[in-house]
């Protein structure tokens, strides 16, 4: 009899055990199923609350570029009808200075020229007849002045002008052409130690180089300055233009 009531007890206390647990998962299940049911209610409310704000956004940015445009309208129509001219933004006028140009040159038959070296005229300018040239050892033309002088010599500008060539020739050396303006040039021959660059612009009494040992055409002569003036590429007569 005591071990079938013992058989019983034990049953029974299974049994309850078996609904005690059974209650308790069921209570943990809805614990989970009720802590995800808040955080998908509260994740809603955010998704809910963001759409809303960004919706008050666009509707007050909206709003206020239609008040703009409708400003702007009203602005325009205001002018118009007052007639007041509508200003424009203008771009910056930037003004550059405007570079000093050096003056144009004029050189004419009543300017003078100065001595471009100190020393004797041994050949003079001679288009009419023959003159002898005692290098060569015959008589020829003369379409320059030859002026006598010493190796090392300055040879100066003998009127304001602009340099246009510097070259070399078997005849007369290192050659520098000036233009004086008006169609008159003045060549320079026998120099060396050239001071000058061709495009440069010299004032009467510069120093132009200096007075070179002669070439082959005036080894007899000696020492010497090939002095030329020019019009319009034909020679004429230093003298007549040379200080007394």
């Amino acid at each position: 009899m005591k071990n079938k009531n013992d058989v019983s007890r034990r049953e029974k206390s299974a049994a309850v055990g078996l609904v005690v647990c059974f209650v308790a998962m069921i209570a943990i299940v809805g614990m989970i199923t009720f802590s995800q049911y808040q955080r998908n209610t509260q994740q809603e409310q955010e998704q809910q609350l963001a759409e809303a704000e960004l919706q008050d956004t666009t509707e007050t940015e909206v709003k206020d570029a239609e008040q703009d445009k409708t400003q702007s309208a009203n602005t325009n129509s205001v002018q118009a009808e007052l007639d007041i001219p509508i200003e424009e933004e203008t771009p910056d006028v930037v003004i550059t200075p405007s570079l000093s140009q050096p003056s144009v040159l004029e050189f004419s038959p009543s300017d003078v020229l100065i001595w471009p070296v100190d020393g004797n005229v041994i050949l003079s300018y001679s288009m009419n007849q023959t003159v002898y040239f005692s290098t060569l050892d015959q008589y020829k033309y003369n379409p320059a002045m030859i002026i006598s002088g010493e190796v090392g010599d300055e040879v100066l500008a003998a009127a304001e002008g602009e340099i246009t060539s510097i070259e070399t020739t078997a005849q007369t050396g290192t050659t520098i052409t000036m233009n004086l303006g008006n169609g008159y040039e003045l060549v320079y021959g026998q120099v060396k130690e050239v001071c000058v660059h061709e495009g440069d612009r010299v004032v009467q009494g510069d120093v132009l180089g200096y007075v070179s040992e002669p070439t082959k055409y005036y080894s007899v002569e000696g020492p010497n300055l090939y002095f030329q003036l020019l019009k319009d590429g034909e020679p004429v007569n230093p003298l007549e233009y040379l200080e007394a």
